[in-house]
C-alpha cells in the first residue's frame, strides 16, 4: 500500500508525494524531465520492504503545481522546492536518488545543503550541460509545445517510436513487455499533465545549466553513480561524477538504458539495495 498526498510549501507551490513503508530515515526519489511519481510505480513496494520510501512529482509535472511562469522552472527553483518539501515532511536527512534531471537538481542540493543528504544516488545523469535529443529536434519539439500542448508531443513521439533506430534494446524490450499500449498510454498521461512552459524552460536550463564539475569534490557522503550500460549519452557523464566525486561507486546496469528501473528492475533493486545496506549499516 502507498499514500499519496499534496504537499503545500512555504512558497504557496503543491507538491504531489507518495509514500510507502517506515523507517528512521527516507529514500526520496527524484524523477527526470516529463516524469513523475509514476516512472517509481513498480518499484514502490519493492522499495518500501527496505524502509521508508517517497516519490516526489516536481512543480510541473505530475499532480503538482503548473505555474504557467517559465522564469519559474529553474534547478535552483527545484532544488529549493526540494528543501522546502523535506520540510513539510520533517524529514531532516534523507538518502537521496535523482534520475536525469532529478539527478541534476539532487546534485546541487547536495552541494547547497550537505547537512540534509545522508547518502546519494544519481542515475542515469550528467554534472555538465546536456542536450537530451539533437538540437533540431529539440527546438522542433518546444515550437510543438507551445503551439499545441505537451500532450501533442507524445502524440508524434508514439508515431514514432516503432520505427525509431535510435531506440535502445532494452527499451524495446521493457516496452514488449509491458504492452505498447500501457507504455505510451503512461508517457501520454505524464506529458498531458506536464505544464508546457516548464518543457520549453527545463528543456531550455538542460542545455544552458553552469557546470557542477569544478565542485564535485565537495561531496562528502557515500555516493552510488547508476547508468544503464546502453544509455549511451550517459556513460561518459556518469565516469566524470565517478571520477569528481570522493569515493563514488559507479554501477552499471546490464540490459538497461536510460530508464533501469523499468528495462532491467532486478538489477536496478539489487543496487539500490546494496548502496542503502552499505550507507545504513
Amino acid at each position: 500500500m502507498t499514500d499519496v498526498r499534496l504537499l503545500t510549501l512555504a512558497n504557496g507551490i503543491e507538491l504531489e508525494c507518495e509514500e510507502a513503508g517506515q523507517g528512521a530515515r527516507p529514500l526520496v526519489l527524484v524523477h527526470g524531465f516529463t516524469g513523475s511519481r509514476d516512472d517509481w510505480r513498480e518499484q514502490m513496494v519493492p522499495l518500501s520492504e527496505l524502509g521508508r520510501t517517497l516519490a516526489l512529482d516536481l512543480r510541473g509535472h505530475g499532480g503538482s503545481t503548473n505555474t504557467g511562469d517559465p522564469e519559474s522552472y529553474t534547478l535552483d527553483q527545484l532544488c529549493e522546492d526540494l528543501g522546502r518539501a523535506l520540510d513539510v515532511l520533517e524529514i531532516a536527512e534523507c538518502d537521496l536518488l535523482g534520475h536525469s534531471l532529478g539527478g541534476m537538481v539532487t546534485l546541487r542540493f547536495a552541494l547547497a545543503r550537505p547537512e540534509r543528504v545522508a547518502s546519494l544516488i544519481l542515475m542515469d545523469t550528467s554534472a555538465r550541460a546536456m542536450e537530451m535529443m539533437p538540437a533540431r529536434v529539440m527546438e522542433g519539439s518546444r515550437k510543438l509545445v507551445r503551439k499545441e500542448g505537451t500532450g501533442a508531443l507524445a502524440k508524434l513521439m508514439r508515431d514514432a517510436a516503432s520505427g525509431n533506430p535510435r531506440t535502445a534494446p532494452s527499451t524495446r524490450a521493457a516496452v514488449d513487455a509491458m504492452g505498447f499500449d500501457r507504455w505510451w498510454d503512461r508517457i501520454q498521461k505524464k506529458l498531458d499533465q506536464m505544464d508546457p512552459e516548464a518543457f520549453v524552460a527545463l528543456s531550455l536550463a538542460l542545455g544552458e545549466q553552469q557546470s557542477a564539475v569544478p565542485r564535485l569534490g565537495e561531496i562528502s557522503c557515500p555516493t552510488t553513480i547508476l547508468v544503464g550500460e546502453q544509455d549511451q549519452p550517459f556513460l561518459a557523464p556518469s565516469e566524470e561524477l565517478e571520477s569528481g566525486i570522493p569515493d563514488a561507486r559507479l554501477v552499471k546496469i546490464p540490459d538497461a538504458a536510460h530508464s533501469p528501473q523499468l528495462e532491467n528492475p532486478a538489477a536496478w533493486l539489487a543496487a539500490i539495495r546494496d548502496h542503502l545496506a552499505r550507507v545504513r549499516a
